[in-house]
């Protein structure tokens, strides 16, 4: 944070409570963190974890790729190297399952065939 000159001051942070499955759980925690960095107006809503602090976490550690974004323009050699296998796995579970598709009804003609 230093780095970046972002100070604890300039970040406004609320707790709300999170939506999607989870039951009961989900309704009765405020565990989504709705982060703001007042200067940049930069705005970040994390819930993707159960714990409150670690999508607190989170969402600092996405608040700040974010300024860094604006400020520098670029994302660093890291965060280009994951993207990058991402997409590749990505592109991996698409053939896969097109693969999987295309045999599907040959195995169904031989169950017929029997």
């Amino acid at each position: 944070m230093c780095e970046l000159n972002v100070k604890e001051n300039d970040l406004e942070e609320s707790f709300i409570r999170s939506s999607g499955p989870g039951g009961q759980k989900v309704n009765k925690t405020s565990s989504c963190v709705f982060l703001r960095h007042i200067p940049t107006d930069t705005t970040v809503k994390y819930q993707k974890e159960r714990s409150q602090a670690l999508n607190r976490f989170f969402a600092r550690r996405t608040l700040l790729d974010q300024i860094e974004l604006k400020q520098k323009g670029y994302i660093k050699e890291d965060k280009k190297r994951i993207e990058k296998i991402k997409s590749q796995k990505r592109k991996k579970r698409k053939r896969t399952k097109e693969k999987l598709s295309s045999q599907e009804p040959k195995l169904s003609d031989s169950k017929e065939n029997k």
